[in-house]
């Protein structure tokens, strides 16, 4: 059975290593991810993931596998920031606060999703001007969700997390691997 990674994230095939799963293809879903008008961050999240496996091209036996990430400030979705300056404003209005991060996952066998999200809570600390300038200076900002990665320099920003850490790196390893099994995809050495 071969398996599809619907992301171009570097971050989610290294998560995906970790729990043995090395995609057969990559295949980046391309599709227009603005939110609809007052949509929420949790079934905007659900939305993307689903219609990012829905639009990668492959044959009726192949898994597709993809996921979104979004940050939420109470109703509001923080994306990925277009430059500098929305890096910024994401980042001082995270500071001192607890945000959620939701990540959902979709997986694809012909005309069937089967969909997966998981919601971790996490807590910045005060942030200094120093701190964001080193931060934003650093790039690391870029292509991420909310404007950080936990798993980079912005680690030193989260003093608390209540929920998946992998998930809010951008997969959630215990339930994408219980998706891959339910579909019959062969995890932990298991022969095909």
């Amino acid at each position: 059975m071969r398996l599809i990674l619907g992301s171009a994230s570097p971050r989610r095939r290294d998560l995906l290593a970790q729990i043995g799963v090395v995609p057969d293809a990559v295949c980046p879903a391309d599709i227009d991810e603005t939110p609809e008008k007052s949509e929420l961050p949790r079934p905007y999240c659900a939305r993307m993931a689903m219609e990012k496996a829905r639009a990668v091209s492959v044959a009726a036996d192949e898994l597709v596998l993809c996921a979104d990430t979004t940050v939420a400030m109470g109703r509001r979705i923080l994306g990925k920031p277009a430059d500098a300056a929305e890096a910024a404003e994401f980042l001082f209005a995270l500071s001192g606060r607890r945000h959620r991060v939701i990540t959902a996952v979709a997986l694809r066998l012909g005309d069937h999703v089967w969909e997966r999200d998981v919601v971790t809570t996490v807590r910045f600390k005060q942030l200094s001007d120093d701190e964001v300038n080193a931060y934003l200076a650093s790039g690391d900002w870029q292509g991420k969700a909310g404007g950080y990665g936990i798993q980079g320099m912005a680690g030193a920003f989260v003093p608390w997390i209540n929920g998946s850490f992998s998930a809010v790196v951008g997969l959630p390893l215990a339930e994408t691997a219980a998706l891959l099994s339910g579909a019959g995809y062969p995890l932990y050495g298991a022969a095909p």
